[in-house]
């Protein structure tokens, strides 16, 4: 593929490490260069900033399956979700994809065919794979060990999504017609399955470490937990990322043992959790998170920055919890800086509205829309 030539972006204030400065950004190549040759693009009125990384985010089940076998390939599928994340300004993205006796799409095979599509997807940007792994499917763990090292998968997050309460008390779950049919199984054989994997929770447990100790070059995290407890539990097992915990008990626990902290960006936009958990704001205000993740929504990134921002924080300091902090976290070094020989991601915003109105992702124009695209045409 053909590089794009080389451009400088003029006349923008530019988001240089914690403050704005009205420079011109170059880029040629993949990179972000030291001096500008090329054409130049007017970019007056508008912010140039760091693109996007994007930690967790399942918004891109939507579209890899829109209604019930609409979709025989994923390719079409992950071309839509590289769209819509580009349009929002997300250059760097895992896509959170479980593996769990759920079955359907998140259970084991569908996880093997998405590792598999995204390898040959060829994607203009950096599209990664975050395994929510389940871990009551202990039966299952050498087949994890396996999909992580063929597709070099370095992320993994823990998650328990049995309805323990009700299976300790012999009552039927809630909504279990329905999960059993997404999973292709019977109620009464779903349900026999979660008794078994419920009643099986030590030897899980058990196994669970000697699967992490071989993941060394995998970043481990545990998901929404809701006790001081539980996250000293997790973090004996290596998961030192708190993903979204789910009380303030919980992720002050994490802040005061040095925990790498986690919360949503609809948290910060809505004022608040949709099932009353912590408050993402009340989180920042007390130095408590450390990078925000788009969750099951991937607008609400940007929106969480400008609220912030509106809400009084500082825009470099809000822009940081969703691009330099979770690149620093995943120990990527090479992008969310505008600096020389970073990779030139990099989010165009219009200053008066705070609109998105272009994204490169590694050099390469991936998303344009006026007034950015006129004055992409009369650039010289």
């Amino acid at each position: 593929m053909d590089e794009t030539p080389p451009f400088a972006l003029d006349g923008a204030r530019s988001l240089l490490g914690d403050a704005f400065a009205r420079v011109s950004i170059a880029v040629e190549g993949s990179r972000i260069a030291a001096l500008g040759s090329g054409r130049r693009v007017d970019c007056t009125g508008f912010l140039v900033l760091p693109g996007i990384v994007d930690l967790h985010g399942d918004g891109f089940e939507r579209h890899l399956a829109p209604r019930r076998g609409a979709l025989r390939s994923l390719e079409h599928g992950l071309r839509a979700v590289e769209a819509e994340l580009v349009a929002n300004g997300i250059t760097t993205a895992w896509l959170a994809q479980s593996w769990s006796w759920e079955g359907g799409m998140r259970g084991p095979d569908f996880a093997r065919t998405l590792c598999a599509a995204l390898a040959e997807q060829g994607a203009t940007l950096d599209m990664r794979v975050l395994l929510r792994l389940d871990i009551a499917c202990h039966d299952d763990f050498d087949a994890v060990r396996a999909l992580v090292a063929r597709y070099g998968i370095d992320y993994l997050a823990l998650n328990d999504h049995l309805p323990h309460a009700a299976l300790a008390q012999g009552k039927r779950p809630p909504r279990l017609d329905g999960q059993a049919i997404r999973a292709g199984r019977s109620p009464a054989d779903h349900l026999a399955l979660m008794r078994r994997l419920h009643d099986e929770m030590p030897v899980a447990r058990g196994k669970l470490g000697a699967l992490l100790a071989t993941l060394t070059d995998t970043h481990i995290a545990s998901h929404d937990d809701d006790t001081p407890d539980r996250r000293v539990a997790n973090r004996a097992l290596g998961a030192t990322i708190a993903e979204f915990p789910t009380t303030r008990a919980a992720t002050l626990a994490a802040r005061t043992a040095g925990d790498t902290v986690i919360l949503g960006a609809p948290n910060v936009v809505r004022g608040g959790s949709h099932d009353r958990g912590v408050s993402a704001r009340e989180m920042i205000e007390e130095g408590a998170c450390d990078a925000l993740a788009s969750d099951y929504h991937y607008p609400s990134l940007h929106h969480a920055a400008f609220a912030l921002e509106e809400a009084g924080m500082p825009l470099a300091e809000a822009w940081a919890l969703i691009s330099s902090s979770p690149a620093r976290i995943m120990g990527l070094d090479d992008r969310a800086t505008l600096a020389p020989g970073k990779r030139a991601d990099i989010v165009i915003v219009e200053e008066e509205t705070r609109r998105i109105v272009g994204t490169l992702a590694a050099g390469r124009f991936a998303y344009v829309a006026d007034p950015l695209a006129a004055r992409l045409l009369a650039a010289r």
